[in-house]
């Protein structure tokens, strides 16, 4: 009989378990509606942005903005966005394989890294490398984090790339495809290779600029690369919960497995202690 009430005292671990999981499941699913409509409210700002940055550049053709030149400085700045908690299955360890493995491979070739990092996990992960210098961290962001929270480390290398010591910038996050697929993206922010609005007509209206175009196009160009930055925050925040809520699925379908598998081995142990407790009041009768 002690044998069947440790059973019981493992079936009923394992069920607790299964509760904390499917309250998991359940919260992540409803964070995960809030911070896909937090994304999906964000693009049409990011479009216009671009729509405006695509005219003024092309009405203004004979002025070059430095974002759009290609330097040979040997130093590159990584923006890395992470998530502030675990239990979300592979996103960030996937995300994080794939920086690193750039970054050696730079650093191989004799080139400096510095870091932008977002999210406690990202900088756990990359504070600890030796050869890099952290220019920023921000964590404890949020489900839907605040502008200013996001836009400060932006303009950390923002203006590095501004000063002319840096060769390029570059942004690591998790791109949201649908509820069961997340995948980890790279892109070059800085240079800027190309920008093109997705109009369906591509028109360019040059108008009467104040204080004046090189200015409004400097002030965009910012704003545009805050917003991308910010973008892949609350899209990476969207993937997060997403694997959450999938990883607490799983773990609760491995639960109800895991009962049901010692559900099994209670029953044969009991059946079999009540077996051998018959055999001794039978053999007992007999002796008697």
């Amino acid at each position: 009989m002690a044998q069947t009430k440790e059973i019981r005292k493992k079936i009923g671990s394992v069920q607790n378990t299964k509760k904390i999981t499917s309250a998991m499941e359940l919260v992540a699913s409803s964070k995960m509606k809030k911070t896909q409509d937090a994304m999906s409210k964000g693009k049409p700002y990011s479009n216009k942005i671009i729509e405006l940055i695509d005219n003024l550049s092309k009405a203004s053709s004979e002025y070059r903005h430095p974002f759009f030149q290609v330097s040979e400085e040997k130093t590159d700045i990584y923006i890395i966005v992470g998530t502030d908690k675990g239990l979300c299955g592979g996103l960030n360890a996937n995300l994080f394989k794939q920086a690193l493995n750039l970054m050696s491979e730079n650093q191989e070739k004799g080139r400096k890294i510095k870091l932008v990092l977002f999210g406690k996990k990202a900088a756990d992960t990359f504070s600890k490398l030796k050869n890099v210098e952290v220019l920023a961290t921000a964590t404890k962001l949020g489900d839907i984090p605040s502008v200013e929270d996001v836009v400060g480390s932006a303009q950390a290398a923002i203006k590095e790339f501004e000063s002319g010591v840096v060769g390029n910038v570059y942004l690591y996050a998790n791109e949201f495809i649908n509820t069961m697929t997340q995948k980890p993206f790279r892109k070059e922010l800085l240079p800027i290779a190309e920008i093109n609005s997705e109009g369906e007509t591509q028109k360019v209206w040059d108008y009467i600029y104040e204080p004046g175009s090189k200015e409004i196009l400097d002030r965009l160009l910012k704003r545009f690369i805050e917003t991308q930055i910010y973008q892949a925050v609350i899209e990476n925040n969207a993937c997060e919960q997403a694997a959450k809520m999938i990883a607490m699925k799983n773990a609760s379908e491995n639960a109800e497995e895991i009962i049901k598998s010692l559900q099994l081995v209670y029953n044969n142990a009991r059946q079999a202690a009540i077996t051998q407790e018959l055999s001794e009041i039978v053999g007992g009768a007999a002796a008697i």
